[in-house]
């Protein structure tokens, strides 16, 4: 049982959403869409109509309206294309410095801690990103590409708000493959990451779902917004939504970071506590 082992560490996961989470907004607005010479507000608008006059579930609209725009730009969509316009992401402060941080803290209390992104922005996009290889796992709503011209043909997996969670199961069974239905229904007397030792960090109203599953099973959950605009978070924490809520600066001895140390501590603290239990002080 891998959280007991006495030879193995404690695993904390540590998820995020990406658009206003970790990058400063929607991932389209860097790359993708001044490459159509279309402003943001052009983009979402056409995005939104589109869903609302034909019914279209919003990620699907999106992912239909890229695929439209770049057919009328002249523009071949390959992946190649959607990995260049992630080159362009901005992110919040100390995003580029702080997973190795928190791997580093964790590494000296005992804890091994992993990342995963469970997003409902593109995956392809998110790829060409300079944070990319900081992930165990990469979730994200992706396409299909022609394998001969390589441009998208079809929408291979879409996330919206409520679907993200499934992909929780899946990191705390250990089952990664979204493919794989036999894996993550198999029965496990363990789980490979318990809940309890699971953070997620979301920005706003889409992330509820994914807070509240974490929060009720024992994890953390942390809003993170813009300085100065703590309104966008105020109602999940006094709703009891979230355990935390930081400005979204993940610089090194900023609030956030201190937040994720306290944590980690505790996820030692509760591994040690367990095994003590589970020792037998009556044996030699």
């Amino acid at each position: 049982m891998e959280g007991r082992n006495m030879n193995k560490k404690p695993i904390c996961a540590i998820l995020y959403d990406f658009d206003s989470t970790l990058a400063t907004t929607d991932m389209q607005n860097f790359g993708f869409i001044p490459a159509m010479g279309m402003s943001k507000e052009e983009f979402w608008s056409r995005t939104g109509k589109f869903s609302s006059e034909t019914g279209c579930e919003r990620i699907l609209s999106y992912l239909y309206t890229m695929v439209e725009v770049a057919k009328e730009k002249g523009i071949k969509m390959d992946k190649a294309f959607l990995r260049e316009c992630g080159k362009t992401i901005k992110f919040f402060p100390g995003v580029t410095t702080w997973f190795d941080r928190i791997n580093d803290y964790g590494r000296e209390h005992g804890v091994r801690v992993e990342h995963y992104l469970v997003s409902s922005g593109n995956k392809e996009i998110v790829e060409g990103c300079q944070i990319a290889d900081k992930f165990k796992q990469i979730y994200g709503c992706e396409y299909i590409f022609d394998k001969v011209s390589g441009e998208v043909i079809w929408p291979k997996l879409a996330i919206n708000y409520t679907q993200k969670t499934q992909y929780f199961f899946r990191i705390s069974k250990g089952v990664y493959d979204a493919t794989d239905d036999a894996g993550v229904n198999e029965k496990k007397p363990e789980r490979r990451i318990p809940y309890s030792n699971m953070i997620y960090i979301g920005d706003g109203m889409t992330d509820i779902p994914s807070m509240i599953i974490v929060k009720n099973n024992g994890g953390k959950s942390i809003a993170v917004y813009p300085k100065g605009n703590e309104d966008r978070v105020a109602s999940l924490y006094e709703d009891g939504r979230v355990n935390y809520s930081c400005v979204a600066d993940y610089s090194a001895g900023k609030d956030l970071e201190k937040v994720l140390h306290l944590i980690i501590q505790g996820i030692a603290i509760n591994e040690s506590l367990k095994l003590r239990e589970n020792q037998n002080p009556f044996l030699d």
